[in-house]
């Protein structure tokens, strides 16, 4: 008899690479049109895209599971944006409730 394996790393790297995207995207195109100078400009910005993550339940999903399957420093180095840290700690929030 031959047990059946399953490779699930492609579609998980694929996962997080969506995910990084499209939240990459948020952090851009609202960094652009709102100030990130001060901490409460940054905060601001940061609520902005946690909140239309977070009213996108596909997109929530896909953050959370890829934060689950990679890692929190893989997704990290997925985004590149200064205030990737800021977000990465409220949707670990989401995780942690």
């Amino acid at each position: 008899m031959v047990g059946t394996h399953h490779y699930y790393a492609p579609v998980q790297k694929q996962n997080l690479a969506e995910a990084a995207a499209e939240i990459q995207q948020l952090l851009n195109q609202l960094s652009q049109t709102n100030a990130t100078t001060t901490e409460i400009e940054k905060l601001t910005v940061v609520a902005k895209v946690a909140e239309q993550i977070n009213s996108n339940p596909t997109l929530k999903a896909k953050v959370i599971n890829a934060l689950e399957a990679e890692g929190i420093d893989a997704f990290k180095e997925a985004i590149e944006h200064p205030l990737v840290n800021i977000l990465i700690a409220t949707i670990e929030g989401w995780t942690e409730g």
